[in-house]
């Protein structure tokens, strides 16, 4: 996403509080690996730092992911996306002593804006995934890559979401699992 403030939208229910609340208590006591919740004190946005696998084309590289909780989660799957800063933002949080953000990684199914293409995050999602099963599946994705390559339509895609929309309302495809 291209904004580190909060979207507007509707606070947690609270069952997604309840949710929340047990599922980053786990996440203290037992971090998936390769993966670091940043504290914030908004529950509703989480940021977590993903390193890339060992052996894999994203050995050694880290990034930021954006996860934005609705407000029925988990009845509703949360908006993944890998944070994207502007030059004006980095000088801004350099001014504010905030650590760069990189961009998003290059992968096939991860475009320049930080959306990404998973079934799981949008027409595959179970109330009984987490923010882990999340974290691991989008691992899984980087380390299954052959080639840092951006999707065949990352321009058009990218040019048409300049208005801010919500990967959420995309009409994904799912057809590639070989990425």
């Amino acid at each position: 996403m291209t904004s580190l403030a909060a979207p507007s939208r509707k606070a947690l229910s609270r069952i997604a509080c309840s949710r929340l609340q047990k599922e980053l208590a786990e996440w203290q006591r037992n971090p998936p690996a390769g993966f670091k919740h940043r504290v914030t004190d908004n529950l509703q946005r989480w940021v977590i730092e993903v390193n890339g696998a060992p052996g894999t084309l994203y050995a050694n590289e880290m990034y930021q992911l954006q996860v934005d909780f609705p407000e029925h989660y988990p009845m509703e799957a949360p908006q993944a996306s890998f944070m994207i800063i502007s030059a004006l933002q980095s000088k801004l949080l350099v001014n504010l002593r905030v650590i760069f953000i990189p961009p998003a990684p290059m992968h096939p199914h991860i475009y320049s804006n930080g959306h990404i293409c998973l079934d799981i995050l949008y027409d595959s999602w179970s109330p009984a995934m987490t923010v882990s099963s999340i974290c691991i599946s989008i691992l899984s994705m980087l380390s299954s890559a052959t080639a840092k390559q951006r999707p065949a339509d990352n321009d058009r895609y990218v040019k048409n979401c300049k208005s801010g929309r919500s990967p959420k309302e995309t009409r994904w495809w799912f057809h590639d699992d070989k990425v």
